[in-house]
């Protein structure tokens, strides 16, 4: 198997699908300090642009290197980094992260049926407010789907597994495997792309990314 930043996950061979194959990224082929192959850096916002590359933490759960999102903004700007060949509409997607730093922002999560950097869903993870939330971004604009009712530990210094199915208009959010969110949304019904995202000056380290198509 490759392990470059794009890894299909077939038993055997290439063979005609309508579904998209599933895929893996662990970075462990890229280059430290750039962004990887494949992958495309963008943001939802007006500040400068987002600042995305392949750093090294010997503690990450597949092998050495690391996508890091590392420009810190003081602005609620959106650090993006989607994979440019992928397209999914119902699928599971994700990810390992670790939040190493970020006084206005932390932590950080998964987006998918992505058409733009203004329209997308977000799953992401925030330590300093201890919540996972489930927002849409909608011609630029973030609104709340849902949010856990209670405080979701998940330290920040850790490694820790985000991850979010979607079928139809049914969305299931976990957090290091347990389900902890349950919404319905159809503004985005059409397959997009997948990718990282981060908030403001959130520093983040992510690895073990994963698409599946459900």
């Amino acid at each position: 198997m490759t392990r470059f930043a794009l890894v299909l996950l077939l038993s055997g061979g290439l063979v005609a699908a309508e579904e998209p194959k599933p895929l893996a990224a662990d970075f462990e082929d890229a280059k430290v300090g750039e962004v990887p192959k494949g992958w495309t850096v963008t943001k939802t916002g007006t500040d400068d642009a987002s600042v995305w590359k392949v750093v090294e933490d010997k503690d990450s759960p597949k092998g050495a290197k690391v996508l890091a999102q590392v420009f810190e903004s003081p602005r609620p700007m959106f650090n993006l980094c989607v994979l440019d060949a992928t397209s999914f509409k119902d699928v599971e997607v994700s990810v390992a992260f670790k939040a190493v730093k970020g006084e206005t922002d932390q932590g950080g999560g998964v987006v998918w049926r992505y058409a733009d950097a203004n329209n997308y869903y977000v799953a992401r993870y925030n330590p300093l407010e201890n919540n996972y939330r489930l927002y849409k971004i909608e011609n630029g604009k973030r609104s709340q789907l849902a949010t856990t009712k209670d405080d979701v530990d998940a330290a920040a210094g850790k490694w820790h597994a985000l991850s979010v199915t979607m079928k139809g208009d049914a969305i299931t959010c976990s957090l290091n495997g347990r389900k902890v969110i349950e919404a319905k949304d159809a503004t985005f019904a059409d397959a997009g792309k997948v990718g990282l995202w981060t908030k403001a000056d959130a520093h983040t380290y992510f690895d073990d990314f994963r698409a599946t198509a459900k």
